[in-house]
């Protein structure tokens, strides 16, 4: 008989407790890596702002003056689009909801890619910075302070459009 005799415990898990207070914490290489996006950044603003004369006006300070090429605004709109949170969120929501998620990952990409071929060159030739701006030109400026309002509401009290909704589980 299998077992008969044993005085074995049965097998019970560790516990966080058996191995102490676990903690995380930033070794060299986090403090190296860090470091070194902190001089980087402080490098590019100072470089910016001393060398090449700082900004002028507005439109130098949004647009940079119009001189960057495609890959410094490329970084600067993917690092503005990422947040900690959606870095950290991402891979526990596509987790959670597997192809869904997926799906609507795809459908950014596509909103994304119709907007800089559609929108983006619009914008480009009438030289604006914003939607706001576009509103204004196009309408009025009560049509602009509309979406403007519209906006501060929807970020305020959490609303997002429909397209940016996290999937819900349907219950059975």
């Amino acid at each position: 008989v299998p077992g008969a005799g044993s005085t074995r415990a049965p097998y019970t898990p560790p516990s966080a407790a058996d191995h102490g207070p676990s903690r995380a914490t930033f070794g060299a290489w986090d403090y190296g890596v860090f470091a070194l996006m902190l001089l980087v950044s402080t490098g590019i603003g100072l470089w910016v702002g001393l060398a090449r004369g700082g900004q002028r006006s507005a439109e130098d300070f949004f647009t940079g003056g119009r001189s960057l090429t495609a890959l410094p605004v490329g970084l600067s709109l993917a690092a503005s689009f990422m947040s900690a949170v959606q870095v950290l969120g991402v891979p526990a929501e596509a987790y959670r909801y597997g192809l869904k998620f997926l799906w609507m990952c795809l459908g950014q990409m596509l909103n994304s890619l119709l907007t800089a071929l559609l929108f983006m060159p619009v914008f480009y030739r009438l030289g604006l910075t914003s939607t706001y701006q576009y509103l204004e030109l196009r309408f009025s400026r009560v049509v602009r302070l509309c979406g403007t309002v519209q906006y501060l509401v929807a970020t305020v009290s959490g609303l997002r459009p429909p397209s940016t909704q996290r999937p819900r589980r349907l219950q059975p």
